[in-house]
């Protein structure tokens, strides 16, 4: 069986280089894969591509990435939320892009991404700046906008539970983004919080498969 377990953040991050298109599951706090962004900062890696829900929490998580000049550009649904403080510094300053995808939206382009779909027909954005530049296509005689699949070099996933094969369960609402990024994303780094024996875990509870795992650390 290969070894999945990584000794550290910091080792299981070694992969991530300048450039990544990264994929980063939770929804606000909720299941943020916290510990694995602080490793990618201490990396003072550049020019990332970050996907996620929003765009940080005050100074913690995404936004910590942005004030130490990681991220070149964002793609999230929630960039201007009341917390995104960083995100609204850096954005007004110029030193970051900005890709707004409706939630729903962004979901759907992971999720095909991750089930080989090339992309995906709705009609939510139509007649808005979210269609400039996309196909309409007509349906029954339904315009439709064509959204593409999203896929990402990399993804920090946040889990609760982990076994040695790498299958992951997820507490409550941290699931969120979580387990179809797994899914889209080329190298898949977990950060979870408790580890157990092979087999321990109910094959029935076990929401993303050890397949999709590449690396995972454990963190308390």
């Amino acid at each position: 069986m290969k070894q999945k377990r990584a000794s550290s953040v910091e080792q299981a991050t070694r992969q991530m280089r300048d450039g990544a298109v990264v994929f980063i599951g939770g929804f606000g706090r909720g299941g943020v894969p916290e510990q694995l962004i602080e490793a990618v900062c201490e990396r003072r890696l550049k020019d990332l591509t970050i996907v996620s829900n929003n765009a940080g929490t005050f100074r913690t998580g995404i936004a910590r990435l942005l004030e130490d000049g990681c991220v070149r550009k964002m793609i999230c649904s929630f960039p201007f939320s009341r917390e995104s403080v960083v995100f609204q510094q850096v954005y007004s300053e110029g030193k970051v892009e900005l890709e707004t995808v409706p939630q729903g939206t962004l979901a759907e382009r992971i999720r095909a991404g991750g089930s080989g779909l090339g992309g995906f027909l709705t009609k939510t954005g139509l007649g808005t700046e979210i269609a400039e530049g996309k196909p309409v296509i007509k349906v029954d005689g339904v315009d439709y906008l064509l959204e593409k699949s999203l896929r990402a070099d990399i993804a920090l996933i946040k889990a609760h539970r982990v076994d040695p094969r790498g299958n992951l369960t997820y507490r409550m609402a941290a699931r969120n983004f979580n387990p179809i990024m797994a899914m889209a994303a080329d190298h898949v780094i977990v950060e979870a919080t408790e580890e157990v024996p092979l087999g321990q875990l109910d094959p029935e509870a076990i929401i993303t498969p050890g397949i999709y795992v590449d690396v995972y650390c454990v963190t308390n």
